[in-house]
């Protein structure tokens, strides 16, 4: 009975160890388990966070496209606004110099002086003027009056036909080898640039200074 109690016992005690090393080898890896779901999980996080931030990378990056896109069309479109509103300025330029002409004091002191600095960039002592129509018939009837005081010392005529011009004159040698366009078109033609510069300063002066402002 002894040696049968003694075998019973040893075989409960194995069993027992069995069990409980049983029970350690379940509860670790019960923890490797729970362990490989929660790595899973944080992989999973971390994949879904990357996609995240790569689609909002991808996002901003098409915003910002679209936002250069945009101020490139409206910046062309202001380009193209200014110059319309330069251009018609200076369409406008023309019929401002015609109305010089309805203050006829003003309009002949200022023809004289064309006329002075006209000759003085001329060498020829010969020399033919001409005007438009209108201006033709008001000095053909008192050209050595307008010419008198202009002590040029040079032999001036007016021309028999008069010039296509909205106003000024054109002087040129008799040999008509030298010209020099002082009509308004030609005025305007001729200082286009500086026109066109002081155009752009007066319609757009606060912005110029900005910009002047600007490092």
């Amino acid at each position: 009975m002894a040696e049968e109690q003694l075998v019973s016992d040893l075989e409960q005690a194995l069993l027992e160890r069995a069990e409980k090393l049983a029970q350690e080898y379940r509860d670790r890896a019960q923890r490797a388990r729970q362990h490989i779901l929660e790595d899973a999980q944080e992989r999973l996080r971390i994949r879904e966070q990357n996609e995240v931030l790569a689609a909002q990378a991808q996002a901003e990056r098409h915003y910002r496209r679209q936002v250069q896109a945009s101020e490139l069309r409206l910046k062309s479109d202001l380009d193209r606004l200014r110059w319309q509103l330069i251009q018609s300025v200076m369409q406008e330029l023309p019929k401002r110099l015609a109305q010089i002409r309805k203050d006829q004091q003003r309009y002949w002191t200022f023809m004289k002086a064309l006329l002075r600095h006209s000759v003085a960039h001329m060498e020829q002592h010969d020399l033919v003027v001409e005007v438009n129509a209108q201006d033709q018939q008001h000095l053909q009837a008192g050209w050595e009056d307008f010419i008198s005081d202009l002590d040029v010392h040079r032999h001036i005529r007016l021309a028999s036909t008069p010039c296509h011009c909205s106003g000024g004159l054109v002087l040129r040698s008799a040999d008509n080898r030298i010209r020099i366009d002082n009509s308004f078109e030609g005025r305007i033609e001729r200082l286009q640039g500086d026109l066109l510069q002081v155009i752009t300063e007066r319609l757009f002066a606060a912005e110029v200074s900005q910009r002047g402002m600007t490092p």
